[in-house]
């Protein structure tokens, strides 16, 4: 039993199926990517684990509680879990620092913990000069990094992190960022689970690599062994195209002669 366990969920909309019989489980202090081409079922699955989808078949539980099997059960969870979408929600017409220490206070953070720790957030995310202003008056960038500093204010100890590096961050943001995922997976202190469609932020952050495609969980395993797979060593940006796209090269292959054949006719 892992930390997060997701059993045989199956979920559509309408008639169109968005994730097939899925199932994985996330070790205590872990931290797993989640990859995956656009619109292939990255997002259900982690709105299907932080329970704001209930699947159609199957289950998830976190740390030993199943999703939705009592009030209490789901009280616990939602006490354990902070869950960030791609496209999170902020309060127009309340200032960043409001926010950031009403959500500390939502998860019971005590204020000896949260104010230091909310004003070192906004410091190494730029934001310490923005703080006091209204939500409204941010920058998209801004907005997802007052976003991001919510959810790692929660001391959380379960996080779902969806796209976690898009949303117009600048490169102290990502580089922040990295930086303190990287930090909790080495104290094993976090159970982390992002959505990238991003190789390149993975290699160095995950434990273990899941890809989903077509709905289906295709490939789960270490990022040692994922680059490894078929017994061809390739770095993970090849060794994910291999599953999810193997015609990418040629494809790309076939541009690059319309293209030469395009410039030699001029």
């Amino acid at each position: 039993m892992g930390m997060i366990d997701v059993s045989n969920v199956t979920h559509h909309y309408g008639v169109k199926p968005v994730l097939r019989d899925v199932s994985l489980s996330v070790e205590k202090g872990e931290l797993i990517a989640l990859m995956g081409p656009n619109g292939m079922g990255k997002s259900t699955l982690m709105a299907v684990m932080a329970g704001i989808m209930w699947p159609v078949k199957g289950y998830v539980e976190i740390d030993g509680k199943r999703r939705r099997s009592s009030e209490a059960a789901e009280l616990a969870i939602r006490q354990k879990v902070v869950y960030l979408t791609a496209e999170p929600w902020l309060p127009q017409f309340r200032t960043g620092r409001q926010w950031l220490l009403a959500s500390g206070r939502l998860y019971g953070v005590a204020d000896d913990r949260l104010l230091p720790h909310a004003e070192s957030l906004l410091d190494v995310f730029d934001l310490s000069e923005k703080a006091d202003s209204l939500v409204s008056s941010y920058s998209t960038g801004q907005k997802k990094k007052m976003a991001l500093c919510t959810a790692l204010v929660t001391d959380a100890p379960v996080m779902l992190l969806d796209e976690p590096f898009a949303g117009g961050l600048d490169p102290s943001a990502i580089f922040a960022l990295r930086r303190i995922l990287l930090h909790h997976r080495e104290k094993r202190d976090r159970t982390v689970v992002i959505a990238t469609p991003v190789p390149e932020l993975v290699t160095e952050l995950a434990d273990r690599v899941g890809v989903i495609a077509d709905g289906k969980l295709v490939a789960f395993d270490t990022v040692a062994a994922f680059c490894k797979r078929d017994g061809v060593e390739r770095s993970l940006e090849d060794a994910y195209q291999t599953i999810v796209n193997p015609h990418t090269l040629d494809k790309f292959n076939r541009y690059l002669q319309v293209v030469g054949l395009q410039v030699v006719g001029q």
